[in-house]
């Protein structure tokens, strides 16, 4: 049986909270439920959803605040802003903040449903399964959606650059991804400085690997790179 598609609701309103949490549940999801951003931030690094619904009013940390950190560990888990503000200068904010879209309340549990079910579809397609699973590269272990690299007891977790491009290069382990290609789906564009970034993101991740000899981290000079596990 396939594992429920995993939803972290924030919301501080007990009541509203309680109804969209048991409705989400009656249709195969499972929520969990967090009453302010803070402890919403804490149960989406320790345990990462596939979706997050969001209240933009919370005490401790906000749903703007709350969106923009969870986007520093994931690029692409969807984020829904549910808040009772329908002005364009919140939606622009919301935006900036990484969020995906807006339900302004009131709101039907027929059309949350409805969004989740399209967030899904959509990041399903950009996002295929294989690149988001955890992946063993010799004695380390890194876990593409949460951006965290381990070995043993020791866990060092990457940022959001240094995790996007790990999980790239681990995508087709021993073939040379072209520089310009990296630096288009990461950097957003293939200039100089975007290029020098990239250099020292790719030292810094030599660094994380270092307690394998056998992982290679190569570079094609002016070309681009690939990873490879030697014998």
């Amino acid at each position: 049986m396939a594992e429920p598609i995993k939803i972290l609701l924030a919301e501080d309103d007990p009541q509203l909270g309680f109804v969209l949490k048991e409705g989400l549940e009656q249709h195969g999801y499972s929520v969990r439920l967090c009453v302010n951003g803070a402890d919403a931030l804490k149960a989406f690094v320790r345990v990462p959803a596939d979706i997050c619904l969001l209240d933009v009013m919370m005490p401790v940390m906000d749903g703007f605040s709350l969106a923009e950190k969870i986007r520093n560990y994931d690029a692409h888990v969807p984020i829904l802003l549910l808040t009772a503000k329908g002005m364009n200068e919140d939606k622009i904010q919301g935006f900036k903040a990484g969020a995906d879209d807006y339900l302004v309340k009131p709101f039907s549990l027929e059309e949350l449903l409805l969004r989740i079910q399209v967030f899904l579809n959509r990041n399903r397609k950009s996002n295929p399964d294989p690149i988001l699973q955890p992946q063993v590269i010799g004695k380390y272990h890194f876990h593409p959606v949460n951006f965290e690299l381990s070995i043993g007891d020791q866990i060092i977790r990457l940022t959001r650059k240094e995790g996007m491009l790990l999980a790239m290069l681990l995508q087709q382990p021993g073939t040379l991804i072209k520089r310009e290609v990296l630096l288009a789906k990461i950097w957003g564009n293939d200039d100089y400085f975007a290029g020098r970034s990239m250099d020292v993101y790719i030292s810094k991740l030599r660094k994380y690997l270092k307690e394998d000899e056998r992982i290679e981290l190569v570079n094609h000079h002016g070309m681009g790179f690939l990873i490879r596990l030697n014998a």
